[in-house]
């Protein structure tokens, strides 16, 4: 018996204490206080800065991302530029006939199996696989990367850098395009299919099966491991609590401010959110990809066409606009730290926004019906392109022609981004910002069931694929996007930014080893094309 209240009293006080503390200070501040109490020391591990003279710091995480895009870019001689056509006519499915796809369903057997690399953990099936098209796995990646960080991060990386960190952002996306084309070829490459067509893919997979091949099997699980850990907690992060916080602070925005019903209100919007998201995420990537398919397009081509009516309504100021980005990326007075400064908010806000090199949008390429999986790399590479080079690029240049990048924004915190950006708008088109609130909370919504998919993959590497951890994963992240929505953004971009990163670097060492294995496939499929021409 005493032994059972104490039991009792264990549970209450600490419920007792929380209680007292919620009353004081509020549940949305207090949960804020305690999330980056508990994620504060990674966050401050993964940004830490090298120091280069008195004011320039670089972050470390940037070396590799910055080296390894540069060498893809040049080991596959410009495959950024060379391949750009060929990517675009096999996403309107010119070549769809080489892929030798059967109407009725494969049936999987030992026999079906070949094994190109004398690797029994690789295993290649011929005929129909995979589970979504080509233009399904584009836009199931793109909703992951097109959204909130092409809004509110370009309006930190423009207020903090100034209008020259767009042109770095560019540099960023072109680079990137190599990167992401070299892991999703991995991705198909290294695949896992069950009996029932169901597919695993992504870094965990080509990380242990692919450093196997190269006789560094010990070092590719431990990477694969760290991936698959940081890639569930970019799920709960940048995947899910800084798109519902964005989201959510547009939304209060527009509906009051400080007088909305929903002021210090973001756990009830982040539960609302849950809800839609766990109805979707529930039926797996097949559900998600017609989902986004949908939704992609029509919100992308919306943003897209707001950002060109502001640029043309003040096309006399476009050519001043490009000035400043150019001026601003060689020779910035005192802001951020100089030039090095100004590179920095560049290619970390693009990172985040296109998350080449990072690995997670090899998980949806993944799932591709293809059997040539430089096929699906090439599809890949026009991501960073429309991400940052497109949609970033507007973004930056609707910021800066309507007056939005000023000494006054360099004091800007993270939480204030999604407004500026949402102000800039209605400088121009007074109306706008309702439609921008609802096209933001569409995108946090596919990015959220896309960035599930990513965090799941890594849950069930680690915890098996049983439906048991399944549940248990989709739960969580459910239980994240009201975290998210209650929490500062303070705390929720450091750690969605660590963790995208953090993800970054386990990839970025099997992606370099791993590139000749990439140069195999990307010559075995343009051979394929040329004997089709």
């Amino acid at each position: 018996m005493k032994k059972y209240l104490l039991s009792i009293f264990a549970v209450i006080i600490p419920f007792l204490t929380f209680a007292q503390e919620t009353a004081h200070k509020g549940l949305d501040q207090l949960i804020d206080e305690k999330f980056g109490a508990a994620t504060g020391w990674f966050v401050n591990f993964i940004f830490y800065k090298i120091p280069f003279g008195d004011e320039v710091q670089v972050y470390w995480v940037l070396f590799p991302l910055i080296l390894g895009a540069t060498y893809f870019t040049f080991y596959f001689k410009l495959i950024n530029f060379t391949g750009f056509w060929t990517s675009i006519n096999i996403v309107r499915g010119k070549y769809d006939d080489l892929e030798e796809r059967k109407d009725h369903k494969v049936e999987i057997s030992k026999s079906k199996f070949t094994d190109e690399d004398d690797n029994p953990d690789t295993i290649r099936i011929e005929g129909h696989e995979g589970e979504v098209t080509h233009f399904q796995a584009l836009t199931a990646a793109l909703s992951a990367t097109v959204g909130l960080g092409n809004i509110a991060g370009v309006a930190i990386a423009v207020s903090i850098g100034g209008a020259g960190a767009t042109f770095w952002m560019i540099v960023a996306g072109l680079l990137g395009m190599a990167s992401k084309f070299v892991e999703c070829t991995l991705g198909v490459k290294y695949r896992d299919i069950e009996d029932d067509g169901t597919v695993y893919g992504g870094p965990m997979y080509y990380l242990t099966k692919g450093l196997k091949t190269k006789g560094y099997s010990r070092l590719g699980k431990i990477l694969a491991a760290l991936f698959a850990v940081f890639v569930i907690g970019g799920s709960f992060g940048g995947g899910n609590m800084f798109q519902v916080n964005q989201a959510f602070q547009l939304v209060e925005n527009i509906t009051g401010g400080e007088n909305s019903f929903l002021h210090g209100k973001g756990w009830l919007f982040g539960l609302i959110m849950a809800v839609f998201v766990g109805i979707v995420i529930i039926g797996g990537i097949k559900k998600i990809a017609k989902v986004t398919d949908k939704i992609v397009p029509f919100m992308v081509v919306i943003y897209v066409a707001a950002s060109l009516f502001v640029i043309f309504a003040n096309y006399n100021m476009i050519g001043d606009a490009f000035v400043q980005i150019f001026n601003g990326a060689f020779s910035p007075e005192g802001v951020a730290g100089g030039a090095i400064g100004v590179l920095v908010q560049g290619f970390r806000r693009a990172a985040f926004s296109n998350e080449a090199g990072v690995g997670s949008a090899s998980i949806a390429h993944s799932a591709v019906k293809t059997k040539y999986p430089a096929s699906e790399g090439m599809v890949a590479l026009l991501e960073p392109f429309i991400d940052t080079v497109v949609v970033c690029t507007m973004t930056a240049l609707v910021l800066i022609i309507t007056g939005n990048v000023a000494a006054e924004n360099a004091s800007l915190n993270d939480a204030q981004a999604i407004l500026l950006t949402s102000g800039a708008f209605e400088s121009a088109i007074s109306w706008f910002p309702y439609v921008l609130t609802i096209a933001v909370v569409l995108f946090a919504f596919s990015t959220m069931i896309s960035w599930s998919y990513y965090g799941f993959q890594g849950w069930a590497y680690l915890f098996g694929r049983t439906k048991k951890m399944e549940y248990t994963y989709k739960l969580l992240f459910c239980v994240f996007v009201v975290i998210g929505a209650a929490a500062s953004l303070g705390s929720v971009i450091g750690f969605s930014d660590a963790m995208i990163f953090a993800m970054m670097v386990p990839n970025m060492v099997g992606l370099v080893i791993l590139a000749p294995k990439v140069k195999e496939e990307l010559n075995k499929y343009m051979s394929a094309i040329k004997s089709k021409k």
